[in-house]
């Protein structure tokens, strides 16, 4: 059921989901702008949300870095409490984009039934690439129709990546404790799979 829910894991909450949390809804927000529909109706078309595989930072803020990223980049950090990842938040994702290989195993460890809609954030973004538009449900910037549109992009993604292997630039590098530097390198790695799932959404 709408909205089109998509869930970020990484490790501890703080860096690399919040990012990509976060930054999917500007991308968003973007595109209904593009569509002269107001931006603030985003929370009605998606459902973007993270959680850690670790509780270690559980009721923290976002890692101070990464919060530049975000506020720069036009997003918000307002809200925002790191969580550890709960087998409930899976079952209600429709898409869940993890940092890294071992993120994802956890995840389907956890939630076996969630394979098929779960990649790595860089996989995700090349099997994007491959997916026809002409093929899925007709886009409107309607919660109903983003999420059919959504929910049909995830499947031909996984059948598109049936037989591939991952490769080692779909992982995130995990940027906490390093500089601003580092931190600009993975949050532009992230708006490279986030900016085209916003336009396949609502292109």
């Amino acid at each position: 059921m709408p909205p089109f829910t998509v869930l970020h894991v990484c490790m501890g909450n703080i860096c690399r989901s919040p990012m990509a949390e976060r930054l999917l809804v500007v991308a968003v927000r973007e595109r209904l702008v593009r569509r002269d529909v107001d931006p603030a109706r985003a929370d009605e078309v998606l459902h973007s949300h993270s959680a850690g595989t670790g509780g270690w930072h559980a009721g923290e803020e976002m890692n101070p870095p990464a919060a530049r990223q975000v506020v720069n980049r036009g997003g918000s950090t307002a809200g925002f409490a790191a969580r550890k990842l709960r087998s409930d938040h899976i079952d209600a994702a429709d898409l869940v984009l993890t940092a890294t290989a071992d993120q994802q195993e956890y995840v389907v460890a956890l939630r076996p039934d969630a394979a098929s809609r779960t990649f790595v954030l860089g996989e995700f973004g090349r099997m994007l690439a491959t997916v026809d538009p002409a093929t899925l449900p007709a886009a409107e910037a309607t919660p109903e129709a983003v999420h059919a549109r959504g929910v049909a992009l995830v499947e031909a993604a996984h059948a598109a990546r049936q037989g591939g292997a991952l490769l080692p630039g779909d992982d995130l590098d995990d940027p906490w404790g390093r500089g601003d530097q580092c931190f600009t390198r993975v949050a532009d790695e992230i708006e490279e799979t986030v900016h085209p799932l916003a336009a396949a959404l609502l292109p």
